[in-house]
């Protein structure tokens, strides 16, 4: 079972039918609420005031898709926030990286979370909102009233190395050697001086490193009018996505492919276990240092304003999870047409990266402990239960 940290948005079920001593057929099914056809019906200004109440993992990302995507239809300027509204979306995916890796990753060695080092940085990324936009409306439509405030996000930011330096890597982390090279990792994960690391060393375990690689091409990063063309075509793309006409995979490992570590790992293991949980480290450790680059960057600045859109638009974004897309089509000042990808539904196809990745594994005991490491390493923002059927 892979718990969802927060509230329960859906689940992704996993059926494994295993003969002759391999997996034969791996059949993922995703249950959401629809949450999109809530939004249908509602002003621009109802609907982005209710996108954070229906995800309440990336509630922020999501809104900042569902703005954009409106924002598009409305003609409404807002690029003048882009700076902005990258950190507060790179803030919420270093604390949603942090609760997998503080919390989920020890319930996998059976070990305790480790609560105060999610408090301490969560207090961090939290305070980010109010240093840019003192009145709180960063997520309304055009931007809020952007007044970035100098001491208080240099005082976030500082606060950021602590936690991760002593709970995740044991050393600072934008600095370490440990995610250099494979014998620097090596070395890192035997010393296990943290669950991270623990989890990391059972990984690079032989039967462990390569389990569910498949092969799947990473998503690219397309822009919104990609995703638009697609949602507004077929309404069936929203639920069962394809890249050119194949399944594709999301996430920390499809951005940090390029990245020294993880192509080493890429070369070694293929995109299995090891290579997934070694992204995210990467992407832990580079978080804050974007984030200082995006803070120094910003400039005060006012709503954008429109005199008029398309009248439907798509909006893009990149979550702790993957690839976000929103669509929507207006009419009468109202949300006609509303459509959702999120990464779960890359992830968790019922032909993508999790079913290939299963199909033909070995059936001995480890098997439901190495399905749910992988599971847990594609991360869906919903809980998950995985069941085997032996049909022999």
């Amino acid at each position: 079972m892979n718990p969802a940290p927060g509230g329960l948005e859906g689940s992704v079920a996993v059926r494994l039918a295993v003969a002759d001593g391999r997996v034969r057929a791996a059949t993922v099914t995703i249950a959401r609420p629809a949450a999109a056809r809530a939004l249908v019906g509602r002003t621009p200004d109802e609907a982005l005031g209710l996108v954070p109440l229906l995800f309440s993992l990336c509630g922020t990302a999501q809104a900042l898709a569902a703005a954009q995507a409106l924002e598009t239809a409305l003609g409404i300027d807002a690029s003048a926030h882009g700076g902005a509204r990258a950190l507060m979306i790179a803030a919420e995916t270093l604390d949603n990286h942090a609760w997998q890796v503080l919390m989920g990753w020890p319930a996998r060695l059976g070990e305790g979370p480790q609560p105060q080092a999610l408090a301490a940085l969560r207090h961090a990324t939290a305070s980010m909102s109010a240093a840019l936009y003192p009145a709180r409306d960063g997520r309304r439509l055009g931007g809020g009233v952007l007044r970035p405030d100098r001491a208080l996000l240099d005082a976030a930011l500082s606060r950021l190395s602590k936690p991760l330096a002593d709970a995740v890597f044991a050393g600072p982390a934008p600095a370490s050697p440990t995610l250099t090279n494979l014998a620097d990792l090596d070395v890192w994960a035997a010393e296990g001086a943290t669950p991270a690391a623990r989890l990391m060393r059972r990984a690079l375990a032989p039967d462990l490193a390569g389990f569910g690689a498949a092969g799947a091409a990473p998503l690219l990063p397309h822009p919104a009018p990609w995703f638009g063309e697609r949602l507004a075509a077929s309404r069936g793309f929203a639920t069962a996505p394809h890249q050119d006409g194949a399944p594709a995979h999301t996430g920390p490992l499809a951005r940090q492919q390029a990245h020294s570590l993880v192509a080493a790992l890429l070369t070694r293991h293929g995109d299995g276990v090891a290579a997934h949980l070694a992204a995210r480290l990467v992407e832990i450790a580079a978080l804050p240092t974007l984030m200082a680059e995006l803070a120094a960057g910003l400039e005060p600045a006012d709503p954008g304003r429109g005199d008029g859109g398309p009248g439907n638009g798509a909006g893009a974004v990149d979550t702790a999870r993957g690839r976000l897309a929103h669509w929507v089509r207006l009419e009468d000042g109202r949300i006609a047409d509303c459509r959702i990808v999120a990464p779960t539904e890359w992830n968790f196809a019922a032909d993508g990266p999790l079913a290939r990745g299963l199909v033909g594994a070995v059936t001995d005991a480890g098997l439901e402990e190495r399905a749910g490491m992988l599971v847990a390493a594609l991360d869906p923002c919903v809980a998950s239960a995985i069941v085997i059927e032996r049909e022999d």
